[in-house]
């Protein structure tokens, strides 16, 4: 049985990878562009991918490719409607990232709340010598404690996140769906986060009802001017009306781990934010602790080893 592993690099290097207890031949790849996908698995039983991109057409000539065993939770890179015409399963990986995500959600939080980068900053280009005193006041700092949460998306990241706010005296409002009602009391309708919250951070898939679900008109019912935090996934908010949001005041500062376009262009409208003391860009490892990922590897396998059993498990699209 052949495996095909498009994107190795994508895992750790010190990452174990175990190999599956059956026979099988493991061919892996550090990276795979969009024009030798086909090639790469036209001759696979089972694809694994985490970012590369299977459509309809490269999946239509791999006649052998039986699963498709997705190295992440989304599979927003895969045609789930071509797999499943075809009988091709599709597996991700779940609940790996409980710890590592929302614990880089809230570094992102404390840093902008308390202007960490700001400071620290200040400090290398010979401010506090220039102060003459004990402490200087040139940036905001906001304690967490007392403010408002809102968090759009109540899966497993969400509701860690939740349960560490609370920890910290924040008062957590769970959004309802954009443009919906009636979720019952649990749920704040989604204007009503946009006006309270102090803090908004996202914890969604990436969909057709969820892309670019802020925007111009959101920002603009930001009361509070909150941070807004997105460890999710690129596109969930329009990004230059986010840095526009920015520089006008609409928002008080944006920590960012995903950007629609991944690694962003040297045009992209967060690379122009950059020295603003108020705006970070993580390169998208909120998920990436050691633990994290070692977890995502093990259970990796052990989908593929389930499959192959006639035991699928962790399955997005299942046979016909």
């Amino acid at each position: 049985m052949k495996i095909a592993f498009l994107d190795r690099s994508t895992l750790s290097p010190d990452t174990t990878l175990r190999l599956p207890a059956f026979a099988h031949e493991l061919v892996s790849y550090d990276h795979t562009q969009p024009g030798d996908v086909a090639s790469r698995i036209a001759d696979a039983d089972i694809v694994i991918t985490n970012k590369v991109k299977l459509t309809a057409e490269t999946l239509g000539q791999a006649s052998r490719l039986k699963l498709v065993a997705v190295a992440a939770t989304g599979t927003d890179n895969i045609d789930l409607k071509a797999c499943a015409e075809r009988g091709i399963v599709v597996s991700n990986v779940r609940n790996y990232a409980g710890h590592t995500v929302p614990e880089h959600t809230f570094a992102l939080m404390f840093a902008l709340r308390r202007s960490i980068c700001a400071y620290r900053d200040s400090v290398k280009a010979g401010r506090w010598q220039e102060s003459g005193q004990f402490c200087y006041f040139d940036y905001p700092v906001r304690d967490l404690a007392g403010s408002t949460l809102g968090i759009i998306g109540d899966g497993v990241l969400g509701n860690a996140v939740a349960t560490i706010g609370r920890a910290l005296g924040m008062q957590v409002l769970f959004s309802a769906f954009k443009g919906h009602s009636g979720q019952g009391s649990l749920y704040t309708p989604f204007d009503d986060m946009l006006a309270r919250s102090d803090v908004i951070t996202l914890h969604c898939p990436l969909n057709a009802h969820t892309r670019n679900m802020l925007g111009a008109e959101d920002f603009a019912k930001m009361a509070r001017k909150p941070l807004i935090i997105n460890t999710a996934r690129g596109g969930l908010v329009d990004e230059a009306a986010l840095a526009l949001a920015l520089r006008s005041g609409q928002i008080s500062g944006a920590g960012f781990d995903v950007v629609s376009a991944e690694p962003p262009a040297a045009d992209h409208p967060f690379m122009a934010l950059l020295d603003l003391p108020n705006f970070i860009l993580t390169p998208h490892v909120a998920w990436a602790s050691r633990e994290a990922i070692q977890g995502l590897a093990d259970q990796l396998i052990d989908n593929v080893e389930a499959f192959v059993r006639g035991t699928p498990v962790n399955v997005v699209v299942a046979a016909a």
